[in-house]
C-alpha cells in the first residue's frame, strides 16, 4: 500500500541580518572631484564609477541627441590611442570602461583586477582630458544609434513610456529622454568635442572606487591620475518637475495594437523626506512586487496581465510613482478600473499586519542584495553620491522601514497613492477601446508618440 504524502509546511523565513554599512574614505581635490574608496575585500577586484552632472536648464532635444552619441564615442579614441588600444590596455589588467547617459548625469563605469586599477584610472583620465571623437568611429557608432532608436519606436512600453513623460514633464527637460533619429544624424566629431569640453569637467564630479584595495593609497592613485584634470565648462541648473496634472485619461492611439500599455503617474518624495521609509512600503504593498495586491487582482484573480509593476522613480528634480501594465485590448478598461479600486483600497483602508510585515522584510532584503556585491555597492554609493548622500543613509533608511507603523503606510498612501492623484496614459487602438475608457473618466487624446523621442 503506498502512502501519499501530504503538501508540507514551508519553514517561516529567517530575519533578515543587521544591514551593516561599510566605510568608505573620501578626498575633495583641489579641481572639485570628489573621491570615495570603500574596501570590499570578498574578490580580488575593484569597480569605478565616475558620475558627472549632465542635466539641462531647457527642453533641448538636440542635447539629449548630442548626449546619446557622446555617450556611445567617448572611449573610441584619444591622441595616442585607437579604441582598439584602449580596449587591449584594458584587457591586460582583466577590466573595461563604458559609459551611459540620462537626465542627470553621464556615468562611466569600469572593473579590473585590483592590481590594474592604476591603468584603469589612467586610462579614464587619457578619456576625460583629451578624448578625440574620430570621425570614423562617430560614424559607425551614429548609425548604431540610430538603429536602436528605429527599433525602440516600434516597441509599445517605449512609446507608452514616450506618452507618460510627455504628460508627466510638460515642458521640463525631463519630458525628452530619447533622441530623435534625425538629431543624431546631424551630429559629428565637433559637435562633441564641443560638448565634451563644455561639459565633462570635475567640479561636482564623483569618483567612486570598490574593491580589493587600500584606502589611502587608492586616494592618492586617484589624485595622481585625475587631479590635473579641468574644464573651463559649467553645469546648469536643474527646474523642480512641475506638479502632477491628473486631468482626463491620455490616450495615444496606436492603431492594430492587439494589446494595451497602461501607465499611471503618481506623486511621490525623494529619499530623504520623512515619508519616504512609508510610501516605499505602501508601494510595495500595493503592486512594488510579486506578491502585492496589483499582481493578485489583475494577474492571479483575473488574468488580464503577465506583470504589472509599480515603482517609485527617484530623480535629482523630483520623484513619481510609475504604474506599468500590459493587458489584452478588450480588458483595457476593467484593468485600469481594478487599478484604480486598488489604489483607493489602500488609500482608504490601512494594510494588514501580515501585509505591511512581507513588504518590510522584502524592502530591507532588497537593501542587503543591493550591497552584496563590489558592483552593487559601487553603483549605490554613486547614486547616493548624487543627491548629497552617503551610504550611511542606507542604515537610517533601513532603521525606518522597520519601524513604520500600519498607520503611517496608511497615511502615506492617502497622501501619495489615491487614485485622483494620478496621471492616467493609455496606448492602444483607440476605435477599440476609448468608449469603454470613457465610461470611467473623460479621454483625451494624445499625439501620436511615434513622432520624435521621448
Amino acid at each position: 500500500m503506498t502512502v501519499v504524502a501530504g503538501p508540507r509546511e514551508l519553514p517561516p523565513l529567517e530575519a533578515n541580518r543587521e544591514l551593516v554599512v561599510p566605510t568608505g574614505v573620501e578626498r575633495t581635490l583641489g579641481n572639485g572631484l570628489t573621491v570615495i574608496v570603500i574596501e570590499r575585500r570578498s574578490v580580488p577586484l575593484v569597480e569605478v564609477r565616475l558620475r558627472v552632472p549632465f542635466s539641462r536648464a531647457q527642453l533641448d532635444p538636440t542635447f539629449v541627441a548630442k548626449t546619446a552619441l557622446l555617450s556611445q564615442t567617448l572611449f573610441s579614441g584619444t591622441a595616442d590611442m585607437s579604441t582598439v588600444d584602449i580596449a587591449a590596455a584594458l584587457q591586460t589588467v582583466g577590466g573595461a570602461l563604458s559609459a551611459g547617459v540620462d537626465p542627470d548625469r553621464l556615468l562611466i563605469s569600469g572593473n579590473g583586477l585590483a592590481s590594474g586599477l592604476e591603468r584603469i584610472l589612467a586610462i579614464m583620465a587619457d578619456v576625460l582630458h583629451g578624448a578625440a571623437y574620430p570621425e570614423k568611429e562617430v560614424t559607425t557608432e551614429r548609425a548604431r544609434l540610430i538603429d536602436r532608436i528605429q527599433v525602440a519606436q516600434s516597441q509599445p512600453s517605449h512609446l507608452a513610456r514616450v506618452a507618460l513623460l510627455r504628460r508627466m514633464y510638460g515642458e521640463h527637460p525631463y519630458a525628452i529622454q530619447t533622441p530623435d533619429s534625425a538629431d543624431v544624424a546631424a551630429l559629428g566629431t565637433p559637435e562633441l568635442a564641443a560638448l565634451h569640453a563644455e561639459r565633462l569637467h570635475p567640479a561636482g564630479t564623483t569618483l567612486v572606487v570598490v574593491g580589493d584595495i587600500d584606502p589611502a593609497a587608492t586616494l592618492d592613485l586617484a589624485e595622481a591620475a585625475l587631479g590635473s584634470w579641468d574644464g573651463a565648462g559649467a553645469g546648469e541648473a536643474l527646474p523642480a518637475v512641475p506638479a502632477l496634472s491628473p486631468g482626463p485619461i491620455l490616450l495615444a492611439d496606436r492603431r492594430g495594437a492587439v494589446q494595451s500599455s497602461i501607465r499611471l503617474a503618481l506623486p511621490a518624495v525623494g529619499r530623504t523626506h520623512p515619508d519616504h521609509a512609508a510610501l516605499q512600503l505602501a508601494n510595495l504593498v500595493f503592486g512594488g512586487y510579486f506578491s502585492s495586491r496589483w499582481v493578485e487582482n489583475i494577474r492571479e484573480d483575473k488574468g488580464y496581465t503577465y506583470g504589472p509593476h509599480s515603482v517609485v522613480e527617484h530623480s535629482i528634480a523630483g520623484s513619481a510613482v510609475v504604474l506599468a501594465a500590459e493587458v489584452a485590448t478588450d480588458v483595457t478598461a476593467p484593468a485600469l478600473l481594478e487599478t484604480w479600486y486598488e489604489l483607493g483600497r489602500l488609500a482608504t483602508v490601512v494594510p494588514r499586519d501580515d501585509e505591511l510585515e512581507q513588504a518590510r522584510q522584502y524592502a530591507l532584503g532588497s537593501l542587503l542584495l543591493g550591497m552584496s556585491t563590489q558592483a552593487g555597492l559601487a553603483g549605490l554609493a554613486s547614486t547616493y553620491a548624487g543627491y548629497g548622500l552617503r551610504l550611511d543613509f542606507l542604515a537610517d533608511h533601513a532603521a525606518r522601514l522597520a519601524v513604520a507603523t500600519r498607520d503611517e503606510v496608511g497615511a502615506a498612501a492617502a497622501t501619495y497613492l489615491a487614485p485622483a492623484k494620478a496621471a492616467t496614459v493609455i496606448l492602444g487602438d483607440a476605435s477599440l477601446i476609448e468608449t469603454a475608457l470613457a465610461t470611467l473618466s473623460s479621454v483625451e487624446r494624445s499625439p501620436s508618440p511615434e513622432g520624435p523621442g521621448d
